[in-house]
């Protein structure tokens, strides 16, 4: 049996978010306050990454100028529906908080410019397709909450051509034990693999839809082009 180290991508790549098409695995981390922003790798055994890209490249997408220290972007989701690559994130600290969408046809880019989600209040999004339907999930304060700092994490139906929540609201969780707080970083799956169920699941994976990676060898794993501060 081949063994392989850990970390598989050393250096700053906090909060990966992964999803596969065909043989080929993407993944996408935080970057907080730096510049290019959401730095992208690809892989075909999730032990060898390749860096393609940032989702946000161009000072016009997203200024992050001015950005205090661990502001900027926090959590983003990759996944990929109907030939398209969609990342949701949010940002903090800068120009305008909230979250965001931007969509790809090649992971390499070019990304669309955000497609602010108005209505997504909190942090942490999640995007989750099922049966032609879009969902986008996310973690906020309660409010009024029954104690300080009390989060939940919520689900609504994502209109794509519209770039706006529609439908009812769910409330899906809001922690494990009464006084815990931050209930973050949802992500949701079918119930099975390939279901067509149309009521999603929590899932302890970000991988969508999941399988099992190939052993293969340790060849030292290449590191992002180091980014810069905007």
């Amino acid at each position: 049996m081949t063994a392989y180290s850990n970390p598989v991508l050393p250096g700053m790549h906090p909060d990966p978010s992964v999803c596969r098409v065909e043989d080929t695995f993407y993944l996408v981390t935080s970057s907080f306050e730096y510049f290019p922003g959401l730095p992208l790798h690809s892989s075909t055994d999730l032990v060898t990454w390749t860096p393609i890209g940032h989702a946000i490249d161009r000072p016009g997408q997203l200024d992050l100028a001015g950005v205090p220290d661990s502001g900027g972007l926090y959590a983003p989701t990759l996944r990929h529906h109907d030939g398209r690559f969609y990342l949701a994130c949010t940002s903090v600290g800068g120009e305008r908080d909230g979250s965001f969408l931007v969509t790809a046809t090649d992971p390499a880019g070019p990304w669309s410019d955000p497609i602010w989600i108005d209505e997504a209040r909190g942090i942490d999004p999640d995007l989750f397709f099922d049966a032609g339907t879009a969902w986008w999930a996310g973690c906020r304060l309660v409010e009024p909450g029954a104690y300080p700092d009390q989060t939940e994490i919520w689900l609504r139906e994502l209109d794509l051509a519209a770039g706006a929540l529609v439908g009812e609201e769910h409330i899906l969780w809001n922690g494990a034990l009464h006084g815990a707080v931050w209930a973050e970083g949802p992500h949701l799956s079918s119930a099975t693999a390939g279901s067509t169920s149309s009521r999603p699941r929590a899932a302890p994976s970000s991988i969508m839809p999941c399988r099992s990676p190939a052993r293969a060898a340790s060849p030292a794993p290449t590191r992002a082009t180091p980014a810069t501060r905007s």
